[in-house]
């Protein structure tokens, strides 16, 4: 399979629009989509000013950074993907959404095009069965802020080929990443290890044996963690926390994965972290 050189990237939130930063710092031609424009136009914005930000602090040259902006394309629509050599998509955590999604993009990108998922738990090989290419279906699970972040998770489903596999690792090293490689079983390795230890602090919670705060600060400063489990559910979406522990609860049909009843309350009542204002922690004042 040849080297990738041009990306197509669907999502403007701050997982796509870091995707395609580093895309475009790293020389590749880059299509950022999304169907909301004012999405589209905020990703942009937040991408040129990061570029810029990399360049006052001479992170990178002027040079590189003015390359930079000229390899990004933003669009609306996905006829622009023709002739990417590989999709990542970064869209809601949906199984149904991304299986609509990887059909609609396996009638429009070439037949050599890699289809690859953000996703931080569905099963690659269920995406793939949507498509005719499922030897081209992938999973490359960026951490967030993908920018900041060194680990770059590849999945392999059922029919991953060893060509789409070493293609796909060889994009994420071009993009400074390290890579681990998992097996398409539910949470792969990351979330199948992290969630559960947040879900254990929402019950630690829960069950009074502690204050945020204590359990927080007993795993940062007892266990070298940067952030306790539970400001870390804030940071990532409780809403996402509890999609992943369902998955995991269903596609492994042990009770230990069942999701914690506070976690659950939290995310009824809207409390979804930062990006709602409140989650464990509250964030109106910050």
């Amino acid at each position: 399979m040849a080297a990738i050189r041009s990306v197509g990237v669907i999502g403007g939130g701050q997982m796509g629009s870091g995707i395609a930063q580093l895309g475009v710092v790293n020389g590749l031609q880059v299509w950022l989509h999304d169907s909301d424009s004012a999405a589209l136009e905020k990703a942009q914005t937040s991408i040129y000013s990061r570029i810029q930000a990399l360049v006052s602090k001479a992170h990178i040259s002027k040079e590189k950074g003015d390359e930079a902006l000229r390899n990004l394309n933003c669009t609306s629509s996905l006829e622009d993907f023709r002739q990417v050599d590989i999709v990542i998509e970064a869209i809601v955590e949906s199984e149904e959404v991304k299986k609509k999604l990887f059909s609609q993009l396996d009638k429009i990108v070439k037949v050599s095009a890699i289809l690859a998922s953000n996703t931080s738990s569905i099963s690659i090989t269920r995406l793939a069965s949507v498509t005719s290419r499922p030897a081209q279906v992938i999973g490359m699970h960026f951490m967030n802020p993908p920018p900041v972040m060194k680990l770059v998770e590849i999945i392999r489903g059922a029919q991953t080929s060893d060509d789409a596999f070493e293609a796909t690792k060889l994009l994420a090293e071009r993009l400074g990443k390290k890579t681990i490689c998992s097996q398409d079983f539910p949470g792969f390795i990351v979330n199948r290890i992290l969630m559960p230890m947040i879900n254990e602090a929402f019950c630690t919670l829960y069950t009074g044996v502690a204050t945020k705060e204590d359990i927080d600060a007993g795993m940062k400063l007892g266990t070298n963690h940067p952030m306790g489990p539970l400001e870390l559910a804030d940071h990532i979406g409780l809403d996402v926390c509890l999609s992943i522990m369902k998955i995991l609860h269903s596609g492994l049909g042990d009770s230990k994965y069942a999701p914690c009843p506070l976690l659950v309350q939290y995310v009824d009542a809207g409390r979804l972290g930062r990006k709602t204002g409140a989650g464990v922690y509250n964030y109106s004042k910050i």
